[in-house]
């Protein structure tokens, strides 16, 4: 994980915390500890300047922004926890569940989780920003969450027990994460009414995020790349498989973004330029109206045709590279409308070893659509039913082949887009 000077620009999905536990890799912490223990107050200010600057809003939710400093300055703080706290409260008046802070030991969590390894459950927890619920975006795939049958959107009601109602996502992943073996029962609310109790073992979990096969019976040998989430090797072990899947005569490609939560901006950027030879990518748009604008470079490993499976567990850099992929007519997209987060975020090292995540910008797809909450519509949609969701959650060898209704319909697409490319192709 790479973090500057003004921190990591990463998408807000991938911020929120995997219930994990830390396993290694060492994390370079800041200078001015000493200086914490002389001045506690120190902290506050630096997350209070931080906002100050960078915040997406310049209106801070409608708060007066000068008036909250001096409030939280005025405290007294006895040690670092009630500093820790009074931090978290203070970014609660920005009604923003993606700007937060995090104390030394779940900023070294979140070097862990954009690295690849880590103990955990398997759940990419959420608050909602309407309800205030902590909300699944997703489960990682071959977890204890994904295989006991964890969905997107589920809304987590207890833990172990204890109710989640006003806990926000660092108190929920305190509680979720553990030691090794051990496990916990999480009671969660699906659709509004049905109410399910899992018990889900805590383990390690070496994510590789890209898992790719040439399947050389379907339409004279097809690609199928599942992305499983943007982690810091993802656009590395991309261009690996694009390359090899080249190489062994892929006719075009299906790539399946369905249940990935999203992560880098930056690994979206870079493989989204692997598909696409020229054309816009995406667009960040800073409070002051000002952004940047990030394209296709002439770099494309393939021009095949290309289909993408998408579900409302797809979010933030999933939409960004699907979204861009889409509007450049690169790709068509099959399945549901997708999660919408379109906003991004920056990670910075604070005193004392802490950091924070702020959210500093919202991002647009090339044709300008704002998703954030909307989502991205796919061009074709096909819909699961709860029983065909419930087979693949019971056997996931089904995803990803003819049984999977999603990835039929995109073979079916495919074929005609195949056609079509093998007649241009004669034609010049």
């Amino acid at each position: 994980m790479k973090i500057e000077k003004h921190g990591l620009v990463i998408g807000a999905t991938a911020l929120v915390l995997t219930a994990v536990a830390i396993t290694g890799a060492g994390l370079h912490l800041p200078k001015g500890v000493a200086f914490f223990k002389d001045s506690p107050k120190e902290l506050i200010d630096e997350v209070w300047q931080v906002v100050d600057r960078q915040y997406v809003d310049g209106t801070f939710n409608q708060k007066d922004w000068r008036s909250i400093r001096k409030q939280y300055l005025q405290k007294d703080y006895k040690d670092k926890e009630a500093v820790y706290k009074g931090a978290r409260q203070m970014l609660k008046n920005l009604g923003d569940p993606y700007t937060r802070f995090m104390d030394p030991k779940e900023f070294r969590d979140l070097q862990v989780e954009t690295s690849g390894q880590l103990i955990g459950v398997g759940i990419q927890l959420s608050q909602n920003e309407k309800t205030k619920k902590l909300e699944v975006i997703a489960p990682i795939e071959d977890t204890s969450a994904s295989k006991a049958g964890i969905l997107s959107k589920d809304i987590i009601l207890k833990i172990d027990g204890k109710s989640t109602a006003g806990m926000d996502v660092n108190k929920a992943v305190q509680l979720i994460r553990g030691k090794e073996g051990t496990s916990v029962k999480l009671t969660i609310q699906r659709d509004g009414s049905q109410v399910l109790s899992f018990n889900l073992l805590r383990q390690q979990i070496e994510i590789h995020p890209v898992e790719a096969k040439y399947r050389p019976k379907e339409l004279g040998g097809i690609g199928y790349i599942r992305l499983k989430q943007f982690s810091a090797n993802a656009a590395t072990e991309m261009g690996t498989a694009i390359q090899k899947l080249e190489s062994q005569g892929a006719t075009g490609y299906v790539l399946d973004l369905r249940s990935n939560p999203g992560g880098l901006l930056y690994g979206a950027i870079d493989i989204a330029r692997m598909w696409l030879d020229d054309g816009k990518i995406v667009s960040t748009v800073n409070r002051q109206g000002t952004g940047d604008v990030s394209s296709a470079n002439h770099t494309a490993i393939t021009k095949k045709p290309l289909v993408i499976l998408v579900d409302r567990g797809s979010a933030s850099a999933s939409e960004i590279l699907s979204g861009a992929l889409q509007d450049n007519k690169r790709a068509q997209l099959v399945g549901v409308t997708t999660f919408g987060k379109g906003l991004v975020q920056s990670v910075r090292p604070l005193i004392d070893g802490a950091g924070m995540a702020v959210t500093i910008a919202k991002y647009y797809t090339p044709n300008g659509k704002d998703i954030n909450h909307a989502g991205i519509k796919p061009d074709v949609e096909v819909k699961l039913s709860k029983s065909q969701i419930q087979s693949f959650v019971k056997d996931r060898t089904k995803v990803g082949t003819p049984a999977d209704p999603q990835y039929a319909k995109a073979i079916q697409i495919l074929q005609v887009a195949i056609a079509r490319n093998g007649t241009s192709a004669q034609k010049k």
